[in-house]
């Protein structure tokens, strides 16, 4: 059973979720990077911002398993490859539910958009879950390089009737690995890749986003619950 939080609101951020498990290593961190993750989402006032990827790679192994892993976790393996790819990223709450929710949408040339959305709590021995869907989800461990953020993740689970039952590596798309750079006080620079342990490196994302100021509006439908 996952620990929440505030799950009367949807106020928690990122920042609050990220202090509670690096602890001292937070202070480490960038100011601006620390700045931009305390910024927490409001009722209708959810945190939006826009990059474009210079790069989305999927390796031939890749296409395969974002093909076949597609009607369940729609989005989170994108089985294709191009550069110059538009993204929107949304980060919002929900009423009753200490999670943080993320958005990505993905304006690929030529085909129809791909829209992601997963979910991060904080687990009960104080570790990072994010969740992409069908009670898929791996744990998170975050640490700090330089003054960058950095995101790996642990094991891989199916969260099935209140448990979380581990998966085999072999089973998963591989190790998730995340880069959080900042460049300035209003941008930053990503870099994703998923790396299998028998086909290499499978997925690839990178590019620079900015945040962006928007009127009051509700929060984007998920794409899972």
């Amino acid at each position: 059973m996952d620990t929440g939080g505030k799950a009367e609101g949807f106020t928690r951020g990122e920042g609050e979720l990220f202090r509670a498990v690096m602890g001292a290593d937070w202070l480490r961190l960038h100011p601006d990077i620390r700045r931009r993750f305390e910024k927490n989402p409001q009722p209708g006032r959810p945190l939006r911002y826009h990059g474009t990827l210079s790069e989305l790679m999927a390796s031939r192994a890749g296409r395969w398993l974002g093909r076949l892993t597609q009607p369940f976790i729609q989005g989170a393996l994108i089985p294709h490859t191009q550069q110059g790819v538009p993204v929107d990223i949304t980060v919002y709450g929900r009423p009753h539910d200490a999670a943080i929710y993320k958005q990505r949408l993905y304006r690929l040339h030529g085909r129809a958009p791909v829209r992601f959305t997963s979910h991060m709590r904080e687990g009960e021995g104080g570790e990072v879950l994010e969740y992409v869907g069908m009670g898929l989800g791996m744990t998170l461990r975050l640490f700090v390089d330089g003054d960058s953020l950095h995101f790996q993740s642990g094991r891989y689970f199916w969260q099935l009737l209140g448990r979380r039952w581990p998966l085999p590596h072999w089973l998963t798309p591989g190790k998730t690995y995340l880069w959080h750079h900042n460049e300035t006080p209003q941008r930053f620079n990503i870099r994703i890749e998923i790396r299998h342990p028998w086909l290499g490196t499978t997925f690839r994302q990178v590019g620079v986003f900015e945040e962006i100021e928007t009127a009051p509006s509700p929060p984007p439908e998920a794409n899972e619950p």
